[in-house]
């Protein structure tokens, strides 16, 4: 009798957990094994769940939960050695009652939930129970990362009060967060605003009177306009009846993230209660004065503390911008009383933006654990690496001093805006933690494994603690910019998914497990793909990776802004190539504000368009990657995401589909996106040739590069016609609208570069330097290729030198290689990097960081440079080819 018929007949599959063990018998632990059981009885198997206490059915299958020491894991081969990494866990395949079985070990109840998680995944997407509950061999995995967690932010009453309410949104949600191995999420508020200024949506901004009442105040929420600005007759007070919904949603939520053994974040971004210049928000707070404010937000979020005793951390900004003026330290040291007084352990993580150690201490004196979240790349999702330095822009100047309420951050500390500041500093009191904010990517699909990998590496950088997703869609309908109907936009209804993360699920299930493992089998998500696309899975894959590479890589090398209240590359605000044909939309950037001006965000690596074309100008090759670099890399994306999504369109069974559609749109807006930029870039060098030679026939090529640069922008417009004419992220221009909107601002910038190009002298041949660097402009730029061996030290001593050596090929040593130069810092964004020339002693090149550098509390960076005899310049290490790597070295200290 097949195994199947004998399931129907009566002896079906078995879970048994072990329930001597208090782990395995965790209530998480329980639902993860009800995920199993459900995706059996999805293929039509009996399973029985039961304790080993208990007596145990007879089963064709068994599953048995239990700890390496047990009895039960005796009887399996090499399933005794003890797990003893928190959220790691191991599949023994063998037998149990004369029956093949599976023994599922976990370190601690997250390490079962996610070992049989996985077998339930294994069992949705296979096709045959049996098989995909008994592999060949044992499995064991451990987490790469101790925090992988995703942020969902309330920033819109008209957007979000629906999913907030909806009891059924949230299971399927949460079961996704989990599947994909995420470990925490966070539910967070007020941050509609930057700052409580000009505000006018503002439910739940502050958020304490929106969701409980407070012994001892008497304050009130009054209404002055419905969700979509319509003014009210006269104010009305926000009903204690909705108080009590906002709160029995928080509280529903809350458990069910904890019933599958996720950590509960709650996120608290404002502490304002009055808003200035806001003659038409939506709100008033009465009942509070300056003399009540501290003691009120304590004793509300102590009440919150008691309603809610699934929250296991608070999120919290302490700059400025949370309505608190900086140095604010009475304030924050009343406020943590509520977490010190609430009789467990409830971790304090501050925004780590103008964070000083008066700060640091303060809520370390709350007794509970501390994080600081930095900003990973400014307010944008970036390359997959910590950056090697920090814009200019953001170095402190010597005596720089801030004003008002931005008095830490904006002055010595201004470099803790963006990146990781000085807080990887060793020994410290609290752990910092990396949150990836959503101002580069926010509304279109993107999904990259390498690039996930790069960041499941680079999320514990020098001992950091992780990384905070801020979602797709975050800041949706921010500043009163929403619209009814769901929050992807689609113009036409049969595209939107019922819930707006159905999306994105290909994102959730890549990030999540390259998070707890960079390494991590790609059938981890495949099996889910192969279920939506089919035979057309693997192409769909590797389109959207491909796309997916575009705007990371301009946001590392090109960053007009690096707020995301700015620069939004998806839907770019043209920043003017010509000074003058129109005004910069970004303030934040080098002088003149123009296109070539703009620094990149990490340019220790990258060169400036202004930068490279002095240096083709000169003669005098960089070894940063130049913006022809980026460029190609661009138009290889583009050019490949494009053929895959031929392929998938070739294999797709039905086209109709929304996942399809939905997918196939978003792929080709990045690719005309990613030939936008490449072109604004070759033509960028292009005209700064011209300004710096005044020879025509460079701005003539630059002319050529901007028209195919407004092609790429049009198709990608045409392409989003499948999104409404508002695409709404915030109340200016330059954070909603179309991508068909963007179109005149390109024109008017062409036009004004085809004047210059009328004006300019009559075209003559041009001098060889203004040839050379025509060439460099508009062809394919290449690199030498030198397998030079290096080995970094696994850590250094504080107070020795630290020797380096690399060796060159014999072969290279005499026609290539003239001399290496090592490059070297403190992991710390303060500083600036050192820069010393290597000795040449035969095929090895030998430099030493001094003692007097390494006696520090940070850990070290370091790269080569090389130059050749010819003139070529690069680094080592450089980039892979999915440009998912580090692109230097970081080394820790001895004991770190």
């Amino acid at each position: 009798m097949a195994q199947g018929a004998m399931a129907q007949a009566g002896r079906g599959y078995a879970i048994v957990i072990d329930s001597r063990d208090a782990v395995a018998g965790s209530p998480a632990v329980a639902w993860a094994a009800d995920q199993l059981r459900s995706a059996l009885a999805t293929k039509g198997r009996l399973c029985q769940v039961a304790r080993l206490a208990d007596r145990v059915p007879r089963a064709v299958f068994y599953v048995l939960v239990a700890g390496t020491g047990s009895t039960p894991a005796k009887t399996f081969l090499h399933a005794n050695a003890a797990l003893t990494s928190p959220e790691s866990f191991r599949l023994t395949p063998g037998r149990y009652s004369n029956a093949p079985a599976i023994l599922v070990s976990g370190g601690d109840a997250r390490g079962y939930v996610y070992g049989l998680l996985e077998l339930a995944e294994r069992v949705a997407f296979g096709t045959d129970p049996t098989s995909a509950l008994h592999p060949a061999k044992a499995i064991e995995e451990k987490p790469a990362n101790e925090v992988r967690s995703v942020g969902r932010y309330f920033c819109c009453e008209l957007e979000d009060k629906p999913w907030l309410w909806d009891r059924d949104f949230w299971p399927g949600y949460l079961d996704l967060l989990a599947h994909s191995r995420f470990n925490r999420f966070c539910l967070a508020f007020g941050l509609e605003y930057d700052f409580p200024k000009g505000v006018t949506s503002d439910y739940l901004l502050f958020p304490y009177p929106y969701l409980v009442e407070v012994p001892g105040y008497d304050v009130r929420v009054m209404q002055l306009a419905e969700s979509d600005g319509k003014v009210l007759a006269a104010p009305v007070a926000v009903s204690g009846d909705e108080r009590q919904k906002n709160l029995a949603a928080l509280q529903f939520i809350a458990a069910q993230t904890a019933a599958r053994g996720l950590h509960f974040q709650l996120g608290i971004w404002t502490h304002a209660y009055q808003w200035t210049d806001s003659p038409h928000a939506y709100h008033r707070i009465e009942g509070l004065t300056p003399q009540t404010h501290a003691a009120y937000c304590r004793d509300a979020l102590a009440v919150l503390l008691k309603q809610i005793p699934e929250i296991q951390g608070l999120t919290l900004r302490v700059h400025g911008e949370s309505g608190i003026p900086e140095g604010s330290y009475e304030f924050w040291k009343t406020l943590f009383a509520a977490v010190s007084g609430c009789g467990r352990t409830v971790e304090i993580d501050m925004h780590a933006k103008g964070v000083d150690q008066k700060m640091i201490d303060i809520a370390a004196a709350a007794g509970m654990p501390v994080k600081l979240s930095a900003k990973f790349s400014a307010e944008h999702q970036s390359l997959g690496y910590q950056q090697a330095d920090i814009r200019a822009l953001e170095i402190p100047k010597p005596g720089q001093k801030g004003e008002g309420p931005f008095s830490v951050s904006s002055g010595a500390r201004s470099f803790t805006r963006y990146g990781y500041a000085d807080f990887l500093e060793t020994g410290s009191r609290y752990k910092l933690l990396f949150r990836l904010w959503p101002g580069a990517q926010r509304h279109l699909l993107s999904a990259d494994s390498e690039m996930a990998a790069a960041f499941g590496r680079s999320a514990h950088f020098c001992g950091a603690a992780g990384l905070d997703l801020m979602e797709p869609l975050t800041f949706k309908g921010r500043e009163g910019s929403g619209h009814a109907g769901g929050r992807c936009a689609y113009a036409d209804a049969a595209l939107s998914p019922e819930r707006d993360w159905h999306k994105f699920e290909l994102y959730y299930r890549v990030f999540g497990r390259r998070l707890y493992d960079p390494d991590a089998n790609p059938d981890a998500w495949r099996r889910w793909l192969h279920g939506q696309f089919g035979a057309a899975a693997l192409p769909v894959e590797m389109a959207v990776a491909n796309a997916s590479r575009i705007l990371p890589l301009f946001t590392s090398a090109h960053l007009p802004s690096a707020s995301n209240h700015a620069f939004w590359p998806e839907m770019y605000t043209n920043m003017p190539l010509v000074v003058g044909s129109e005004p910069s939309p970004y303030s934040d950037t080098p002088q003149p504000k123009c296109f070539g001006t703009v620094s990149p965000l990490d340019p220790q690596t990258f060169s400036s368009v202004d930068e490279h074309a002095a240096d083709l100008l000169a003669g005098n090759p960089s070894p940063k990657y130049s913006p022809i670099d980026v460029a190609q890399w661009m138009e290889d994306c583009a050019a490949a995401a494009s053929d895959f999504l031929d392929a998938a369109r070739a294999r797709i069974a039905a086209h109709g589909a929304a996942p399809f559609p939905r997918a196939e749109a978003d792929v080709l807006i990045q690719v005309g996106l990613g030939r936008f930029f490449a072109s604004r870039l070759r033509g960028g060098v292009l005209y700064a040739v011209f300004q710096q030679t005044t020879e025509p026939q460079a701005a003539l090529l630059a002319l050529d590069q901007y028209k195919l640069a407004r092609e790429a922008w049009s198709a990608a417009a045409h392409a989003a016609a499948v999104y409404q004419n508002d695409v709404s992220y915030g109340s200016t221009a330059m954070r909603r609208g179309h991508w068909s909107d963007r179109l005149a601002a390109i024109d008017t910038d062409i036009q004004a570069l085809t004047e210059q190009v009328r004006a300019a002298p009559e075209s003559v041949e041009p001098s060889p330097n203004t040839r050379r660097a025509i060439l460099a402009a508009t062809g394919r730029p290449a690199r030498p290729e030198i397998e030079c061996l290096h080995t970094a030290p696994a850590a250094f001593e504080p107070g020795a030198p630290l020797a380096l050596e690399m060796t060159v090929p014999q072969q290279a040593i005499e026609p290539a290689v003239g001399a290496v130069f090592l490059s070297y810092r403190h992991v710390d964004q303060a500083e600036r990097w050192q820069r010393v020339q290597m000795q040449a002693n035969g095929v090895n090149f030998s430099a030493a960081i001094p003692a007097a550098y390494t006696q520090s509390k940070f850990a070290l960076q370091y790269r080569f440079e090389m130059r050749a005899k010819s003139g070529a310049a690069w680094m080592l290490p450089g980039f892979n080819a999915a440009l998912s790597n580090q692109p230097y070295y970081a080394v820790m200290r001895k004991g770190a």
